[in-house]
Formats: structure tokens, C-alpha cells, sequence
């Protein structure tokens, strides 16, 4: 380990911090380009299918949670 320069280690350093900085860029476009796609599908007056299938999916998922607690459902 001592024949390990420091300029060793600061490429180290840079390629880490550069490989995670290259994922994270990544991540977050993906992430913004759902979120953009997200907000479009939840201003358009004809929902799409999925949006409705994953809404329907949500109900009946509290409803279940609602019943096995024994609250009663509030509008």
C-alpha cells in the first residue's frame, strides 16, 4: 500500500466521484422526464389507461386498509 501514490489515490477519487455524479445526472433526467410526463397525463381530460388502472389499483388498496382497520370510510 505504500507504493500507492497520491496521485493514485486522487484519480481514485475523481473517477468515483465521477462515476457517481454520471449516475446520479442520469437518474434525475429519468426522474424529470416522468415527473413532465407524469403532470402532462394528469392535466389531459381523457386520463390514459394505465393512469386509470394504477388510480383504481390505489382505491381498492385503502379500501382494504380502511376495512381491516374498521374505520369507517369519509368523504
Amino acid at each position: 500500500m505504500a507504493d500507492f501514490s497520491s496521485f493514485g489515490l486522487l484519480g481514485l477519487c475523481i473517477g468515483f466521484l465521477w462515476g457517481i455524479g454520471c449516475s446520479l445526472a442520469i437518474l434525475y433526467s429519468i426522474y424529470l422526464g416522468g415527473y413532465r410526463k407524469a403532470v402532462r397525463d394528469s392535466l389531459s381530460p381523457q386520463k390514459p389507461l394505465r393512469f386509470q388502472q394504477a388510480l383504481e389499483k390505489i382505491l381498492r388498496k385503502q379500501e382494504a386498509e380502511r376495512a381491516s382497520s374498521g374505520t369507517a370510510r369519509v368523504p
